[in-house]
């Protein structure tokens, strides 16, 4: 935030920096929630099916992208590291990429 001050005759202008909250943004904070979501995933890939954590994975993925073509680019915080089709693009082609490996692997005998 800028102020603006007269001081002898000359325009002054103040920087006065606003405290933040963090997340600043409800993206920051749908970006918080989708990487506790992707942890649920790898630790179910882990503890349990991995398929199925593979999968829990991809669709955190899928709402991030869905969130990222959601929100402005001013609000969408952490979701936000390139332009918006880049971004959307490399969700949705790392979720397909995770879907269609964790199908077409074949099961391995214990």
């Amino acid at each position: 935030m800028e102020r603006e001050a007269e001081a002898d005759g000359v325009e002054v202008v103040e920087v006065v920096e606003e405290d933040r909250t963090y997340p600043s943004t409800i993206g920051g904070a749908l970006y918080i929630v989708m990487l506790g979501v992707i942890t649920v995933g790898l630790l179910v890939v882990v503890l349990g099916p991995w398929r199925t954590g593979i999968r829990i994975f991809a669709g955190a993925l899928v709402v991030g992208a869905g969130l990222r073509v959601a929100l402005k680019d001013r609000d969408a915080g952490m979701l936000a590291v390139r332009s918006r089709p880049v971004d959307v693009g490399l969700y949705l082609t790392v979720a397909t990429t995770l879907v269609v490996l964790s199908t077409v692997i074949p099961d391995q005998p214990v």
